[in-house]
């Protein structure tokens, strides 16, 4: 017997009903890498108008809020996460009218808008940081960075160990008008972007004035930057495990990262988001990037006085194994669900390499991998995703099966992170490739510049967004479906999930209820039984042999 897997069922069960719980907790958010998301000035790079422009396209993919990627002024040595005014638009995408705009467009569409924040530090351009410089040693301009002298003869050598995600120092030595060598400072990051010290009040104070600017324009929330970062251990003590740091870039530096203060900023952010909340109605939310792997430490953002939700990057980073997906998602959920939370799900975005390049076996820099394999496993994790209780946010071009170009030419890579690490680590380009929306354009309908600030591989046409519309079993399709029934169905509101089959061993087929709803996920090499008695509503492959579900594939069912 062979079944073809029809277009989206209308499952007999009420398809609307109360929704008491706040927005973020079950939306879709889409998040929108602006310089490669669409260019509407022939520049090469994406830009506001941009996004104006397709924000119809969003509204049919039927996402609930789109997240823009650091929009700000920025010399832009690390794509904008270097912020030089954090008040304004860089003429780059636009102005401050053209956000608005953008802004008003989508609350007219139904879409929320959340935008980056970036708190841990600011561009060296910063009218604060060149205020610093030009003050001098034991300044109160000064204080609102990390300065120290530095060690060894003549203060040659930096105050610390610490490394730099980017690699290298996390110190850059200053110099005085005269030539001379002063002081140093701290950066996490590029040596452009350096850290603010948050054991200031004016800091928090800034940020407090930042964050009413743009919730007074409108936007429905942020999603904060190095949210585990910010505060520093006071004397800035050596690090054990610093040459640990540099190599995986997963920072462990207990003086540096995940400090008991910095849940007193997120309080404090909380209760500013809540009272704008309570003067208009309307719920802002606060997504924390936490870069901390432990659940338990994850949730601890997620008390109810503190942020609304963070990452749950663990489940981007787990295998394709059923065992380990059952794992990941039972810890997540029990974690994060106790803190009065809901788990924000990720399988993509602009800092890792695309999920259909790990799930083949591929490597930035290296072989693409099995991409059919990568893509068949990519639906299906989509799929199991989109069924989770909580939220899910998706990266642009995800829901276009996009896979990571992984050979782009070293004279092509932009990422501060390659370029500091001596080319060590390849760096996050590859997932950063502008969008394909138009096959036979010079740059797939992106630009009408005659190339995209990164080069887009020929390889992209086939999966431009106007090559999947006339395909029924395109991925773009395959993600519409889904999120027309998650919204569809009222039990896939709501935190209750119950595990009806528990892989026993390596590969193996997962499967949980949210009531009515059956989500089957066999990660093995083999067809499996489909459960009796269901019916298919939306399946990541096409057909199925012999009344088995395939390998490598997920399926919702009606029960």
């Amino acid at each position: 017997m062979t079944i073809t897997a029809p277009a989206p069922a209308t499952p007999e069960l009420p398809m609307s009903g109360p929704h008491d719980e706040p927005w973020w907790r079950t939306a879709v958010v889409y998040q929108i890498y602006i310089r490669s998301f669409r260019d509407s000035t022939g520049t090469g790079t994406g830009d506001l108008g941009g996004v104006l422009e397709r924000l119809p396209y969003l509204r049919r993919l039927g996402v609930d809020a789109i997240w823009l990627s650091p929009f700000y002024p920025s010399p832009q040595h690390d794509h904008g996460y270097d912020v030089a005014d954090y008040e304004d638009v860089d003429p780059r995408f636009g102005d401050l009218d053209l956000l608005r705009r953008v802004v008003d467009r989508a609350h007219a569409l139904g879409l929320r808008v959340v935008i980056d924040i970036v708190p841990n530090h600011c561009s060296t351009d910063h009218s604060w940081f060149q205020a610093a410089l030009a003050a001098g040693p034991a300044s109160p301009e000064r204080a609102l960075f990390h300065f120290a002298d530095g060690r060894g003869p003549d203060g040659a050598e930096p105050p610390n160990n610490w490394r730099s995600i980017f690699g290298g120092s996390s110190w850059a030595r200053t110099t005085t008008a005269d030539g001379i060598p002063g002081q140093w400072y701290l950066h996490s990051f590029a040596p452009e972007q350096a850290d603010f010290n948050w054991a200031d009040p004016r800091v928090g104070d800034y940020f407090d004035t930042v964050l009413r600017f743009w919730l007074d324009l409108g936007v429905d929330g942020f999603r904060i930057d190095v949210a585990h970062g910010l505060h520093k251990q006071h004397g800035l003590p050596d690090d054990p495990y610093a040459a640990l740091d540099e190599s995986t870039g997963d920072p462990v530096n207990a003086a540096a990262w995940n400090r008991p203060e910095v849940h007193e900023v997120w309080r404090r952010w909380r209760a500013l988001t809540d009272a704008y909340e309570q003067r208009d109605g309307r719920a802002r939310v606060l997504v924390g990037e936490i870069g901390v792997l432990d659940p338990a430490q994850v949730a601890l953002y997620q008390r109810p006085d503190e942020l609304h939700q963070s990452f749950f990057f663990e489940f981007l980073r787990t295998d394709w194994d059923a065992m380990a997906f059952h794992d990941v998602i039972r810890r997540g959920m029990a974690a994060i669900t106790a803190s009065g939370s809901a788990v924000s799900w990720v399988l993509n975005n602009h800092d890792m390499p695309r999920v259909v390049t790990r799930y083949a076996g591929g490597e930035p820099g290296g072989s693409p991998g099995d991409v059919a394999m990568g893509e068949r496993r990519a639906r299906a994790a989509a799929l199991m995703m989109l069924a989770l209780p909580g939220s899910a946010y998706l990266y642009q071009g995800e829901e276009l099966g996009l896979a990571e170009v992984v050979d782009l030419p070293t004279s092509a890579l932009q990422d501060p992170m390659y370029h500091r690490s001596g080319g060590v680590r390849r760096g996050r380009d590859g997932c950063r490739v502008p969008m394909p929306w138009q096959a036979g354009e010079p740059t797939l309908g992106f630009s009408t510049a005659a190339a995209a600030w990164l080069p887009q591989p020929q390889w992209f046409a086939p999966y431009g967004a106007d090559q999947q519309e006339d395909r029924g079993d395109s991925t773009l399709h395959l993600y519409r479906a889904a999120l027309a029934l998650r919204s569809a169905i009222p039990d896939l509101r709501g935190d209750g999930l119950v595990w009806t089959e528990v892989p026993e061993g390596p590969g193996g087929t997962l499967a949980f209820r949210r009531g009515r709803l059956l989500c089957t996920v066999n990660c093995g090499p083999a067809p499996v039984p489909a459960p009796e008695d269901a019916v298919l509503l939306l399946s990541s492959v096409g057909e199925f042999t012999d009344g088995k579900q395939p390998a490598e594939s997920a399926v919702w069912w009606l029960v």
